[in-house]
C-alpha cells in the first residue's frame, strides 16, 4: 500500500483526517482543493484546511474554481486511485476516468440514505438513532456509485453536529484505511445501492435554520442539535433573531405554543405544540454566544415574558 499513488480531493476539516491517514500509508502526489476564499471582517484571503496539510507535506496543490473546466493538470499526473472526502464540486467524467483503479468517496451517512452536503445535519434534525459512514465508487450522478464498506456508529442523545463531525471525520480515515488493501489489489466487493431506500441531505437552506414552536418538543430539540454549531438554529422576537444551541423540554398541559411560559434561573421556557422548550445557551441579536443564566443579568424579566414569537 505504501507504494500506491494517489490523488486527494477535499476542502474542508472534515476531510483532513482522510488526508492525514492517506499520506500516511500510501503516496499522496497531489491534493485538489478550492480556491483559498476571503474569512471574517477583514475578509483575508485564507487557504482550506486540507491545503494547509498538503503544504506542511510538501505536497503540490491544485485549485481549480471550476474543476469541469480546468482538470488537465490532474490528467498530467499518474495515479492509482482517486479519493474524494467532501471536495465541494461536482467531478467531470473526463476526471474519474483518469485513475488506473477508478475514485472513490469518504461519505458521511448510510447510503442510500443522505446523499448530498449536508447529510450529518439531517440525520439529526430528522431523529436518526444510527448514521455512519461509506466507502464508495464514484459515479457521474451525486453519491449514487457502488458501495465498498460502510461503518455505522449509534448517535448519542448529546451528539451535535460538532460532535459527530468529529467522531465520522475519524470513523471514515479509519474505515478507508481498513478499505483500502482490497481496492489496491482489486479483491473488494462492491453493491449497488438501492435506489428505492435514496434520502438526501442537500445543504440546509436558510428559511430551515427557523425554529416553528407549533412543532414538537423532539422535532424542535432535533433541529437545534442539527444545526449546532452550525449555522445555529433562530427564531425572531420583534424583528430580532436569537440563535439557539442548547435547550431541554418538557411536557405540560394545555401550553401557549409560541408563548413564554416561564423564566428559570438559567433557562427562558417558551412553549411548543406538546410542552415547553427551554432555552439554556442563546446568542442574542448582535451578541455573542452566552448561557442564558449570564443573558438574564442584562435584561427585565417582564420584557422577556412579552416577547412575540415567530
Amino acid at each position: 500500500m505504501k507504494d500506491a499513488k494517489i490523488i486527494f480531493m477535499g476542502t474542508p476539516d472534515f476531510s483532513v483526517p482522510v488526508l492525514k491517514s492517506l499520506i500516511e500509508n500510501a503516496q499522496v502526489v497531489l491534493v485538489v482543493t478550492q480556491p483559498d476564499k476571503p474569512v471574517g471582517r477583514k475578509q483575508l484571503l485564507t487557504e482550506s484546511p486540507v491545503k494547509k496539510v498538503a503544504l506542511e507535506n510538501n505536497i503540490p496543490v491544485f485549485q481549480p474554481s471550476k474543476i469541469r473546466k480546468d482538470y488537465e493538470t490532474i490528467l498530467k499526473t499518474p495515479c492509482d486511485l482517486l479519493v474524494t472526502c467532501a471536495y465541494g464540486q461536482i467531478i467531470p467524467k473526463e476526471v474519474l476516468e483518469h485513475p488506473r483503479l477508478g475514485c472513490i468517496n469518504v461519505h458521511a451517512s448510510l447510503l442510500p440514505k443522505y446523499r448530498g452536503g449536508a447529510p450529518i445535519h439531517w440525520c439529526l434534525i430528522n431523529g436518526e438513532e444510527k448514521t455512519g459512514v461509506t466507502i464508495m465508487y464514484m459515479a457521474e450522478k451525486m453519491d449514487a456509485g457502488d458501495i465498498i464498506s460502510q461503518k455505522e456508529y449509534k448517535i448519542l442523545p448529546t451528539d451535535n453536529v460538532g460532535t459527530l463531525h468529529e467522531k465520522l471525520s475519524t470513523l471514515g480515515a479509519d474505515l478507508l484505511i481498513e478499505t483500502l488493501p482490497s481496492i489496491l489489489n482489486q479483491t473488494n466487493k462492491r453493491y449497488q445501492q438501492n435506489e428505492e431506500e435514496v434520502t438526501f441531505g442537500y445543504n440546509v437552506k436558510r428559511e430551515e435554520e427557523h425554529l416553528d414552536f407549533l412543532d414538537t418538543g423532539k422535532n424542535i430539540l432535533n433541529k437545534i442539535r442539527g444545526l449546532n454549531p452550525w449555522p445555529l438554529a433562530n427564531f425572531l422576537v420583534n424583528e430580532e433573531e436569537y440563535k439557539v444551541l442548547e435547550a431541554y423540554f418538557e411536557e405540560n398541559t394545555s401550553p401557549t405554543p409560541k408563548k413564554v411560559r416561564e423564566i428559570r434561573k438559567d433557562a427562558i421556557g417558551i412553549d411548543c405544540q406538546d410542552g415547553t422548550i427551554y432555552l439554556t445557551k442563546i446568542k442574542p441579536f448582535g451578541k455573542k454566544v452566552m448561557n442564558v443564566k449570564d443573558y438574564l443579568n442584562g435584561v427585565k424579566k417582564e420584557e422577556i415574558l412579552k416577547w412575540q414569537i415567530r
